[in-house]
Order: structure tokens, then sequence, then C-alpha cells
């Protein structure tokens, strides 16, 4: 299935924290978005595997997204090699998306760097014809999507583009309270970790307001790009 745009992120959760309301957006305007999981977050200090499978699902169904699945690369281990890369490309190959977004490659979270780097990697490499990926035995056709863009974790950037999610913030929010192991709940006898602390989505909501604000809307959600970005005027003007 063509997908318009794909989210290939290093846990579960991931997407949703960073650009939740972006997709909520996509899929509003009647847009085919996927979610590609690298790992099952098995080495999270709160949950487990299973209970982290049984949020993600939630989530999507809460977002509508047409399909999510994981790679079960290890968590904690991402290691960028060739057969990682083969595994994302024939991913991008199978769903050919028109847009691929995934971490940007500085944060505090060795994970997000190098999911970073290994999309790009699989990124370029999936449009070279002599690199071979199969599916169900059948060679996969070379392709590659029009642009890579890059999501914001914990480490700022300044974005090449802001998008507004001021009609989609609260199923962001949804979305995220989904993984309910892993945010603040006073009920949970669990470790705290960064995230779970009650200041981490108060957080998650300061950011979207501000970048919100920088383009005149309630909430917003930054992103980058490493190429240049085609405007055109009718845009330019658009309210």
């Amino acid at each position: 299935m063509k997908l318009d745009a794909l989210i290939i992120c290093a846990h579960p959760d991931d997407a949703e924290l960073c650009m939740g309301g972006t997709i909520a957006k996509f899929i509003k305007n009647k847009m085919k978005v996927g979610i590609i999981d690298l790992t099952k977050g098995e080495l999270g200090t709160r949950g487990n595997e299973q209970t982290r499978k049984i949020e993600a699902e939630s989530s999507s169904k809460i977002l509508g997204i047409t399909v999510r699945e994981s790679l079960d690369l290890h968590d904690g281990n991402i290691i960028i090699n060739d057969e990682n890369v083969l595994k994302v490309i024939s991913k991008i190959r199978q769903h050919k998306p028109k847009i691929v977004f995934t971490s940007y490659f500085k944060d505090r979270h060795v994970d997000h760097i190098n999911a970073s780097q290994l999309v790009k990697k699989a990124f370029f490499m999936s449009g070279l014809q002599k690199v071979q990926t199969f599916i169900n035995s059948k060679q996969q056709e070379f392709y590659r999507p029009q642009k890579l863009y890059y999501y914001m974790h914990f480490y700022a950037f300044e974005p090449s583009f802001i998008v507004d999610i001021s009609d989609t913030f609260e199923t962001k929010m949804k979305s995220i309270k989904a993984f309910k192991t892993q945010f603040f709940d006073p009920k949970s006898t669990e470790p705290e970790t960064f995230i779970s602390q009650p200041n981490f989505l108060k957080f998650v909501v300061s950011r979207a307001q501000v970048y919100g604000f920088r383009i005149g809307k309630t909430y917003g959600e930054p992103f980058f790009c490493e190429e240049d970005i085609e405007m055109s005027v009718i845009n330019l003007v658009k309210k």
C-alpha cells in the first residue's frame, strides 16, 4: 500500500510525542500515514514489551494511521549495518511513501541519533537500482521518497518549518497518554524516569505552545530539512 507519509522512529511513543499533531492533521486531510517502530522499546524502565505493544495499538487507533509495524531491532543498540539498512529500505520500498520523517540527528538519547543516521542512509540507498531487497521472495523495485524530514525530540533546532496543530493538539495528547506505563501516573509504583515525571507532559504542551506562537497559532510542531524546500506563491499568501 502506498503511503503519503511514513514515520520511522526508534521507539513506540516517539512519533506521538514529536509529531502526533502533524500525523493527526495528515489523516484529517484524508492522507495515508504509517509508523515503523525500529524497536519494541523493551529496555524502557517502566512497562514491558507487551504493554508497549498494546499501548502502541491503542495510540494508533486514536490517530487513525493506516499501518504500524516494528522492525524488532535491539532497543538501546540500534546498529547502522548492512542488515538493518536493508530492513529499512525494504519498508520504504514496500510502502512507497511520498515523504519520510525520522529523529533529528542530535539528541540526548543515542537510539534517536542512530535511528536518524540509519534512516538517512536507507532513504538514499532505497533509490539505488543495484541495491536489492526482497519481500515474499519477490525482488522489490527501487524507490526513493521525495523528502526526508526530521522531528524534534529533546534537543532544540531552528526549524525549517512549523506545522500548525491547533486543531489536532488534543488528539496528539490522547495518543501520547495511550502509553500509560511511560508517563506520569500517581498510582504507579514503578521507578520515576525522565519522561514519567509530572513536568514532562507540561514540557510537551509548553513546547507546542512556543512553536505555535512563533507562527501566530495556538500549537505547533517544528521540523527540519537538510535540503531546500520549494514554496509556491499560492502557499506564501495562504492564511
